[in-house]
């Protein structure tokens, strides 16, 4: 920031100073009250006074301000400053602005403003990850697909360079989705979200492949040894190399970390079955308790191609979601099961989430209820947007700076909640000449009371209001109809 006018003679500052602002991403939300961090790396062989604000969209109303100031001598070295804003007032559209009335020039890095009050501590959006936590995750896969990928190497996600102080993180280009990322969110806060949730990371390595390159399996080494070194990083003792960054970041137990998913769908690609058994024989070798998630379909998987689970994405058009109700019924029920690791309703009756869309996709987890002795895991996916950049539609949870939303999607996913580690039972419909209905039925004991609750769900996905008997089989003892409660997702418009 070179600055050419002063606080006297013949160029006078305007008042106020003249500098630099940042809106965030659309503008942040600073509530009165609530504390932010700030954050900023300062040189200059200048003395300085730098005014440090929170303002509105158009910098006339100040909301909070800090004046960091110092002679001549205390910023020749890039100097670290932190410190904390209390706003004084509501705006939900404010930006972060640097000023001074001071002749000279100041440089400034890795310049941050966060709130003070997070999800556990950790960064997060507390509503957002709340919206998350609600639905009762299992698993966290990250850090995506094509963000894995990458559309050139060189942007895929490298978990190393995303690890350790934040200002030491180079960040990256995400080419897949179009943003500069500064990797603030990186592996480490990945594991660190997955554990807040009580979640099981699944971790999607990078194994050489971007949606537009791949590196041959003669001279993979260096990436296989890589992603050994990142399950170090998470599950390694704090005398390990990789264990030892993770503890100086403030976390010496080791994360579980017992799902890795080599590559995204890239079975298809020249070099993906070479490059595989390379990632298989070292993690193995190593970790040999970790779970590996093949991108090959079932048929392909044997014992000279080995796999403890392979990757299904499924997306497709309300009608054919409901129709792979039954996708899973005919599947072997021996060897590895399946990890539908993706799977939406898109295209013109999804929109950007519609009633439709969720009574499909519940249609399709009924189904995986049904075979959950060959399907092991299922996540939507995408699982956020913002509002503001809309990459693809429909998406679970839609938010900005300062709001948020569930799709109706999201909404069935709370049908969902409690099937993990329930009992699944038959159960037959009786209803006449309809077949755009189905059921199931489980049973699970509340982790409060420790009473067995029966739940059974109905998903009625044409338009006809039906009466319907259903029996269901297996329960171990009578079932206390007072008490009971129904609940109803709905709309008066399916789209």
């Amino acid at each position: 920031m070179e600055v050419l006018c002063g606080s006297k003679g013949t160029n006078v500052c305007p008042s106020g100073g003249v500098g630099v602002y940042n809106p965030g991403y659309w503008g942040m939300n600073i509530e009165r009250r609530k504390g932010y961090k700030v954050s900023l790396h300062i040189r200059s062989s200048d003395a300085v006074s730098l005014t440090i604000s929170l303002t509105s969209s158009d910098g006339l109303h100040k909301l909070a301000s800090r004046t960091i100031t110092g002679g001549k001598k205390q910023f020749t070295n890039w100097t670290k400053i932190q410190f904390r804003l209390y706003s004084s007032q509501n705006n939900t559209n404010s930006r972060l602005q640097i000023t001074t009335t001071k002749t000279g020039v100041v440089w400034l890095d890795q310049v941050s403003v966060m709130p003070s009050d997070t999800y556990m501590g950790h960064g997060f959006r507390k509503d957002l990850a709340s919206m998350l936590a609600n639905l009762k995750p299992q698993f966290l896969k990250f850090p995506g697909g094509n963000y894995a990928m990458g559309q050139y190497l060189r942007n895929a996600f490298h978990w190393g360079e995303t690890v350790g102080p934040w200002e030491e993180r180079p960040g990256h280009v995400n080419d897949a989705w179009g943003y500069w990322t500064d990797d603030g969110l990186g592996f480490f806060e990945f594991l660190q979200l997955a554990e807040d949730l009580g979640a099981s990371p699944v971790w999607v390595v990078n194994d050489g492949a971007s949606i537009n390159e791949e590196v041959p399996t003669a001279i993979i080494a260096s990436l296989v040894k890589d992603v050994v070194d990142g399950i170090e990083f998470a599950r390694g003792g704090v005398n390990t190399t990789w264990g030892s960054v993770r503890a100086a970041m403030g976390h010496p137990q080791p994360f579980k970390l017992d799902y890795v998913s080599i590559g995204n769908q890239e079975c298809w690609m020249l070099y993906y079955r070479g490059n595989y058994q390379k990632f298989y024989s070292a993690i193995k070798a190593a970790y040999p308790d970790i779970n590996i998630i093949s991108s090959c379909d079932k048929s392909t998987i044997s014992a000279s191609n080995p796999a403890d689970l392979y990757d299904v994405h499924v997306y497709a058009s309300s009608a054919n979601m409901f129709s792979r109700t039954s996708m899973f019924d005919n599947t072997p029920r021996s060897g590895p099961k399946a990890i539908v690791s993706e799977y939406a309703v898109t295209g013109n009756d999804a929109g950007k989430g519609t009633l439709v869309a969720a009574l499909a996709e519940a249609a399709f987890l009924v189904g995986l209820e049904k075979n959950s002795d060959v399907v092991e895991m299922a996540s939507c996916a995408p699982l956020f947007v913002n509002d503001n950049d809309r990459k693809w539609s429909p998406d679970a949870i839609v938010f900005n700076s300062w709001q948020h939303y569930g799709c109706p999607n999201y909404w069935m996913l709370h049908f969902f909640k409690d099937s993990s580690g329930a009992t699944f039972h038959p159960t037959t419909m009786q209803v006449s000449n309809y077949d755009q209905m189905v059921a199931s039925a489980i049973t699970w004991q509340s982790p409060k009371d420790k009473s067995t609750y029966l739940k059974i769900k109905v998903v009625n996905f044409g338009s006809k209001a039906v009466d319907l008997n259903i029996t269901v089989t297996g329960l171990e003892s009578g079932i206390k109809s007072s008490g009971s409660k129904k609940t109803v997702l709905t709309s008066g418009a399916p789209l």
